[in-house]
């Protein structure tokens, strides 16, 4: 079955392995309610916007009012970063407020309205099915299942737990599906406190908001088990098993989709809360390349860096999933068929650099390409010289199976009620990285977002562009080009993680 870039399994940045592929944010009072009567019509369906201006209470305010005689109602707003969540009825609330003196963008976050939206195919994991293997009766080496974890002598982060499993005092959290807490897996090692549903924008922090409940989404949960899951005599190792993981939810429920403004809240709660790092598996809906050349779109790319760059400001560093379309990302043409994948998709030619793929294109992220268990890229992962980072392992069912006991390709890791599965996808990478830059942060608990990517960087294990053409199953239907060196290429960009290095240096 081939990949659907479209479905939520590509958005979410992971692939069922059986498949080939507040106070302190400025919220303004009473800003719930319009601040004046409007004069525009309200003829259309129920749109979120994000509206962009200088940032202070000031020029928030006067945005606001411009908001209301629009027919818009302020949801919320950050005065830190100038940045407005709005809801509108008015069809021309875009265009009317992009002409007021004053805005510096605006745009729609969706297609569909808020009332409505496509439900979309997020397939089958592969289950570990004997119970008996997830605990283990006697104190050994190694967890459970930790022998089917291919990946973590991939980044030597078995060695490297000799040495260090992290420091509690480091939290990444998971801008993800929600993570299930109550897992005996991730119970130890969660942080309730840096936890909320930020989905619609305003962060909820009643306990469990958290949680991928009701649509019980599994993604989150698995991303999490790879962070931090402890060396607790149960189930697996995460890649820093001492380290402490959170939940911030962003996923609507239902349908899945991942909107602006709830991963602005994301970013902007994270750095009110102190987290040390974000994981961003996924990319930001509908657009699976959301362009500058185009007004709408031009907003939710200022306003998504814009929170970005303020959670950087305050201390928290961002790893990124590179994406699953097997795309050069460096390339001068990408075609792009999904798009908006929240109403009708139209078939549309882009330039990578006028239209990034948000989050993993933006400024200041360390962005993470997959491998597989024999240490080459793997079929559905992204590219691009300049453009990827770091690799780690993301798994490949297809064309790199590991030696028994791992029977699968897919990244073993922890699921909803107390389960475990496999799943491959650069989703599943960058919590390998985000786990290693938690090693790196509890041993230099100093260190900035940007040494902190730096420090990947030199510390990652250089690895070569693949001998010979790279075309995984010979048809050309995943070939792609690695260029540049054996220290740097588009491939792996810099190399595999290095959770020993990170330990240690």
């Amino acid at each position: 079955m081939a990949l659907r870039p479209s479905t939520r399994r590509r958005r979410l940045l992971a692939i069922p392995v059986g498949l080939a592929l507040t106070a302190s944010l400025g919220l303004l009072p009473g800003a719930s309610t319009a601040l004046a009567k409007g004069t525009a019509a309200e003829n259309g369906p129920k749109l979120s916007y994000v509206v962009n201006t200088k940032a202070g209470k000031g020029a928030v305010k006067k945005a606001a009012k411009a908001i209301a005689r629009a027919n818009g109602t302020v949801v919320t707003a950050y005065t830190k970063i100038g940045v407005i969540v709005a809801h509108s009825k008015n069809p021309d609330f875009g265009k009317d407020i992009r002409a007021v003196k004053g805005i510096d963008s605006a745009g729609a976050t969706r297609t569909a309205p808020l009332e409505t939206a496509a439900t979309t195919d997020v397939g089958e994991p592969e289950y570990i099915e004997e119970p008996a293997q997830r605990f283990r009766s006697a104190a050994t080496a190694q967890e459970p299942l930790e022998s089917l974890q291919w990946g973590l002598p991939q980044i030597k982060a078995d060695k490297a737990h000799k040495v260090s499993e992290g420091s509690r005092d480091v939290t990444v959290a998971v801008i993800d599906t929600g993570v299930d807490d109550t897992h005996p897996d991730l119970a130890p090692n969660f942080s309730r406190k840096q936890s909320a549903n930020c989905v619609g924008g305003i962060p909820d922090t009643s306990h469990g908001a958290w949680r991928p409940y009701p649509d019980g989404s599994y993604h989150g949960t698995h991303v999490a088990g790879i962070i931090a899951a402890p060396r607790n005599g149960t189930g697996i190792a995460g890649a820093a098993p001492g380290v402490q993981v959170s939940s911030i939810k962003v996923s609507e429920p239902g349908e899945g989709f991942f909107y602006t403004e709830a991963v602005v809240c994301a970013f902007m709660f994270a750095a009110k809360k102190g987290v040390e790092i974000t994981n961003n598996s996924y990319y930001i809906d509908p657009w699976l390349y959301t362009c500058r050349d185009d007004a709408d779109q031009k907003a939710l790319v200022d306003a998504v860096s814009r929170s970005m760059r303020y959670a950087q400001g305050k201390g928290t560093a961002h790893v990124t999933s590179a994406g699953n379309s097997n795309h050069d990302l460096a390339a001068k043409e990408i075609v792009d068929t999904t798009s908006p994948n929240d109403s009708t998709p139209v078939e549309r030619s882009i330039d990578p650099k006028v239209c990034p793929d948000l989050p993993t294109q933006l400024d200041g992220v360390t962005s993470v390409a997959a491998t597989g268990s024999h240490k080459l890229k793997s079929f559905y992962s992204n590219y691009g010289q300049g453009q990827i980072d770091v690799a780690a392992p993301g798994g490949d069912s297809r064309y790199q199976i590991p030696e028994a006991p791992a029977k699968s390709g897919g990244v073993l890791s922890t699921m909803p009620d107390g389960e475990y599965a496999f799943l491959q996808g650069t989703s599943m990478a960058g919590p390998y990285v985000a786990g290693v830059a938690a090693l790196i942060r509890s041993k230099h608990p100093d260190v900035t977002p940007q040494e902190l990517g730096w420090r990947l960087k030199a510390q990652a294990m250089s690895t070569k562009c693949p001998d010979g053409a790279f075309d995984p199953g010979g048809d050309g239907r995943y070939a792609a080009e690695c260029t540049g060196t054996e220290h740097i290429n588009s491939f792996y960009g810099y190399g595999i993680v290095d959770a020993l290095a990170a330990v240690r240096k």
